[in-house]
This record gives structure tokens, sequence and C-alpha cells, in this order.
């Protein structure tokens, strides 16, 4: 048998045309343009803008974010061909089938795990965090912790995480969220969208009155700049070549790409699109449009209020409070609002995500790739529900009992790894089918291509060996998966065999 038999487009398009008995469609492009915000304004906003400007990039931080958001786009654009072309389900998993094979589609599927699944583990435990925050601290440190973290409290005894029940509860309100039904869900995040953009939009008027030019001069960090003060007292030095100017510049895209992580969950949502082949495009460049403005303008805003070496020794997450509370005397209240809009920001993430990972790997269940528990359709509401109870219960365990660290740039990894192949995807498409009909076509193909590929590929490169060296492993651990199960149920293990509906597996 092939480990790169393909699944052929007609195939794909008669299966995304039938919306009697699979996925409902329910979503507009307006509830797609909000999945990517929901996707994409995170964490990212609040936490990696005043990481980039404090330790590399300064006030040109704004810079930073064009770079990120330009090589964003090379992979955008490309996903937006390939959602107008093939609007189902799977995402970057589906298009490596049709394009690369079988086995590529299957690393690829195993990759978007590390995206979707540990990525919402990983911010419900951010989002815990700052529940607590918000509520003064009033959940006890072992009920909201892993059993592998310790602290010392006000009175110098140690405690010991037990379970992290806040995240637990976060996941499973939003995975019976998405059992209910795909509109409810993208209801709830458009809520949540509109709020948490609301609070960025105060942030960047009310605070704009506060910019001091002198902030914001000089614009790139001096070669000269003088060593900041660090919280432990240590000092930060800019003498790097990283560290200052267009090499600071650089880094902090780096650092703020992952601020645009998300936007290609939209792509999982194409089964469930009313007309994906004009609403996937606009969702997907829409959001990315969207979020690149509020990022800019949101970073101009803070690194012109607060000092950017402020930023080393204010902590970090807390960077945008600090600066609000210290600069912006009588918006005591807006410090509170932000604490809430990041609290919104990851619910729409985790929410997104695991809507995309449950559409992942419902289409690969389909496929006969996994069992068929992930493709089971609730009788009424028509979702993926047995899939999302898995992921609960998945995702839940890493959330409880494990810290935030663990992840790592693990779920960075995965999803550069997705960009990497969709770009490769679509100039593969473009040589074996020109005469294929794409109501969505990426510009400068194969150059755009081509750039998104390099840049991505950089990223990853660019990683931490020990982060590198445990996706390694977990690909080998996907690979073992492939060959003792995946390979032998295949559904194309038949040559010419048409793929079952995902409707006689209800």
């Amino acid at each position: 048998m092939s480990l790169f038999r393909k699944k052929s487009l007609s195939i794909l398009l008669a299966q995304a045309s039938d919306s009697e008995k699979g996925l409902k469609r329910t979503l507009g492009v307006g509830s797609l343009v909000a999945l990517g915000i929901g996707a994409i304004i995170g964490a990212g906003l609040f936490v990696r803008t005043a990481l980039a400007a404090g330790q590399h990039a300064g006030p040109a931080v704004t810079i930073s974010f064009i770079i990120a958001a330009i090589g964003c786009a090379f992979a955008g654009l490309c996903y937006a061909e390939f959602a107008s072309i093939i609007p189902i389900a799977g995402s970057a998993y589906t298009y490596a089938y049709a394009t690369m094979g079988e086995l590529i589609a299957w690393i690829i599927g195993w990759a978007l795990i590390l995206e979707y699944a540990l990525g919402a583990a990983t911010v419900a435990i951010s989002w815990s965090e700052y529940a607590n925050k918000l509520l003064g601290g009033s959940i006890p440190f072992e009920w909201c912790h892993s059993p592998f973290e310790k602290a010392l409290d006000a009175h110098n005894i140690l405690h010991q995480g037990i379970i992290n029940i806040p995240a637990l509860i976060i996941l499973l309100l939003l995975s019976l969220l998405l059992i209910k039904g795909t509109q409810e869900s993208a209801t709830v995040n458009a809520i949540i969208v509109a709020i948490k953009v609301a609070i960025v939009l105060v942030f960047i008027v009310v605070g704009w009155k506060f910019i001091s030019p002198a902030n914001h001069s000089p614009y790139l960090i001096p070669d000269n700049a003088p060593d900041a003060t660090q919280p432990d007292g240590s000092l930060y030095s800019y003498a790097n070549f990283f560290r200052h100017g267009w090499g600071g510049v650089l880094t902090g895209a780096g650092i703020v790409f992952f601020a645009f992580i998300g936007f290609d969950a939209v792509s999982t949502a194409a089964q469930e699109s009313k007309n994906p082949k004009k609403d996937m495009p606009i969702g997907i460049l829409g959001s990315l449009v969207v979020c690149t403005i509020l990022y800019i303008l949101f970073s101009w805003v803070l690194t012109g209020v607060a000092p950017y070496t402020d930023f080393l020794k204010a902590g970090k997450e807390a960077s945008v409070a600090y600066a609000i509370s210290t600069y912006m005397p009588g918006y005591g209240w807006l410090a509170t609002l932000v604490t809430i809009a990041i609290l919104a920001g990851f619910s729409s993430v985790i929410l997104v995500m695991l809507l995309g990972q449950s559409r992942v790997f419902y289409t690969m269940a389909t496929d006969g790739l996994l069992p068929k528990i992930f493709c089971h359709l609730h009788p009424k509401f028509r979702t993926p529900y047995k899939s999302n109870l898995v992921l609960f219960v998945f995702v839940g365990l890493f959330a409880a009992f494990l810290p935030e660290s663990v992840a790592g740039d693990l779920t960075s990894i995965g999803t550069l790894f997705a960009f990497v192949l969709v770009c490769l995807g679509v100039w593969i498409l473009r040589k074996k089918d020109p005469g294929l009909v794409r109501p969505f076509k990426a510009p400068f193909v194969p150059l755009v291509p081509i750039l998104g590929m390099i840049v991505c590929t950089a990223m990853i490169v660019s990683l931490p060996n020990q982060t590198l060296l445990s996706a390694f492993v977990w690909m080998v651990i996907g690979l073992f998966i492939y060959f003792s199960y995946s390979q032998r149920h295949s559904k194309l293990k038949v040559p010419g065999e048409i793929l079952p509906d995902a409707s006689k597996f209800q």
C-alpha cells in the first residue's frame, strides 16, 4: 500500500456538498471573522507586546508586528485558496491529504494536536491564573495548580499544588457549549470578541492622550542603550545585536508572530460555513487584517504610555495593567477591565482551539485514520459530541495535572509545521492541476508559498533544541500509531474506494 495515496478532490468536494447528513452549515462570514479574531486576540496582545518591546524592539515593536503580519499573510493567502477549493473540515490535514498523500496528512494531523489540544490546555492553565487574580487570590494554591508546582505564601509556608480545578471547569463549560452546537458556540464567541475588542479600543482611545513623545524617541533601541534593571535586581544588556536596532525588531517579530496564531482555525469550520467558497477567504484574511490593525495601534499606545524598559521589571502578564496604574491616573478601573478582557480572550481562544481539534479528528475518523468514535454526530445537535467529550478528558488531564511550562513552544511548532505544508500544498496543486476552479487564488504563486515556507521554517529552526526534540518524540509516537492502526484502517486502502458518509457512524 502506498504511503502517499491521495484523497481525490472529487471525493472531497462530494463530501463538502452533502450538508444534509454531515456537519450542520450555520456559519456566515461575520461568524467566521469573529472565530478568527477570537482565536488570535488572546494572551498575545497583552503579554507578547510588552515582552518583545522590553527585551528587543522597544517602541519599534509596531514594526515587529508588521513583519510578523506579513509572514502570516503568506500562509493566510495559501489557507484561503485551499479553503475555497476544499470547503471541508480538517484544515491543513485535508489539504495535505489531497496534495501530498496520506502519510504527510497523518503527520500534519498529528502535529495539529500540538496546536489545538495542547494549546487549549495551556491557555486553560493561564485562564485559571487570571481568574484567581481577579478573585483576589481566594482560590487556595493547592486547588489551582498542578502537583509539580510549589510556592511560598506571605508567611513563608510552602504550598504544593494538587489539581487545577478552575482550568477543568472552563474546559468543561466550553466543551458542553461546543456539543450544544456550532452556531451557539459562534454566538458566544462573537459576544466575547465584542467585549475584548471594545476594551482594547477603549485602551487605545483613552491611552492615546497619555502618550509621551519622549517614550517613542529613539524609536529603535540604540546600540549604546543603558542596561535595564530586571525584577531580581540583575541588569539586562541591550548590547547584543538581537536586542537593539533592526536585529531587535526582527527578534521581536519572532516573539509577536505567535500572537497571530489561530487564524488557521477558521479553516477547520469550512464544512459548517453557509457559503464556504466565498466566506472562508474573507474569514481567514479578514480576521488577520482586523487583528493586525489592533495590534499595531495597541503597541503604539502601550510603548508611548510607558518607557519600554519598564516592561522588564513590571512582570510579564501584568505589564499592561502596570502601565495603566502607573502612567494613567484615574483609570484604575481600566486595569480591571483589561484583566477581564484577558480572561475573555483566553476563553474564546480555548473555544476555537477545542472546535478546531474536534473537527480535525472528525475528518481523520471519517477517513478511517482514527477510531469511529471521533466522527459520531449527536442525533439532535449534529456535532461530534463524543469527540468533544474525549478531548475534554485528554485536554483536561493535561491542564489539571501539568504546569503551563511543559507545553512550551510545542503549540507553536505544530502551527508553523502546518503553515509550511499548506504553502507547499498550494504550490503542488497549482502545478498538478492548473485548470482547477479556484474561487480564491493566492497571488504571485510560487513566490508567496515559497516566502511563507521560508519564514515559517526559520521560525521553527529558531525554537529551542529541547522543543525540537520534544516535537520529534511526539512525531515518533504518531508514526507508531499510523503504522499500527491508521494505515490498516484507512478508507483508501482499496484503490478507488469511495469514502463512506460520516452519517453512517451516527
